[in-house]
């Protein structure tokens, strides 16, 4: 395993804080429209479906053959559903309203602002919070696939960037409706992007000592069922939630294709 630790880093810290762009769309947009959110979290599940089942999964599994023999692509599938029954459980227990892979169209939030600043800004700050923890697993993959593998880092790197934009807007949103601050609204989303950094050193460096190739195959099957489960349970309904169903269609081809073609040039 190359152990390019500076570029490992500085990829997970590009995809960490895109979180500003979504963020930043929202400062400078007084709301995205809903064609827009249509897109976007279309092109982001497109971007993730992709990857898991053209990438991921399928890395994860060759590694784990490699090592495991004929067992490698059962452990490699199981940690897929892992992945999937993990993130789950985690959207269940965080309830609705809270949760911002909830579909909360921004009509909703113009409403609720007016008469419950305090609420949103609750929500806004929830939100912040669960994409932190969120983003905490996916800098620690992101940094670990990028020391195994450069060109896998940069795939890594870029899925997770584009799946962090609409979070971004996620966070930014209820804060600047709530505050009317888009400093605050902005600051908060960077911060919830910085812990994909900040897992990727923490999480290696501590765990380091127990890392090994068949832990890497079993934390990309893993991730790869984590992003599948995102896409379908909650981007693409979201999306179609806004009433630009065939909008979201085309923002997950678009999203296939883009990251189709940088798979073939990376």
């Amino acid at each position: 395993m190359e152990q390019n630790y500076l570029f490992a880093f500085l990829l997970t810290l590009f995809a960490g804080l895109s979180t500003g762009i979504g963020s930043a769309i929202v400062f400078f947009a007084k709301k995205p429209s809903g064609k827009f959110l249509s897109v976007s979290l279309g092109f982001s599940a497109g971007v993730m479906i992709y990857v898991s089942f053209i990438e991921l999964l399928p890395e994860g599994i060759n590694v784990l053959s490699d090592k495991m023999n004929g067992s490698g692509a059962w452990f490699g599938l199981l940690a897929f559903f892992v992945g999937i029954f993990t993130v789950g459980l985690i959207d269940k227990l965080v309830p609705s309203h809270e949760n911002p892979h909830e579909v909360h169209t921004m009509e909703d939030i113009e409403k609720d602002t007016l008469g419950h600043h305090h609420k949103m800004y609750r929500i806004g700050i929830l939100s912040a919070v669960v994409i932190a923890i969120h983003n905490f697993p996916e800098g620690l993959v992101t940094f670990v696939g990028a020391l195994n593998d450069p060109s896998l880092g940069i795939t890594l790197a870029i899925a997770v960037a584009i799946h962090n934009i609409p979070e971004g807007i996620a966070v930014a949103a209820p804060v600047l409706y709530a505050t009317k601050s888009r400093k605050k609204a902005f600051g908060l989303s960077m911060l919830s992007g910085i812990a994909e950094p900040i897992g990727a050193v923490v999480g290696y460096f501590i765990l380091s000592w127990i890392f090994t190739d068949a832990l890497i195959g079993m934390l990309l099957s893993f991730v790869a069922g984590i992003m599948v489960f995102i896409s379908l349970d909650q981007l693409l309904p979201t999306a179609k939630a806004y009433g630009e169903h065939h909008l979201a269609i085309y923002g997950l081809v678009a999203g296939m294709a883009v990251m189709g073609a940088s798979l073939l040039l990376f």
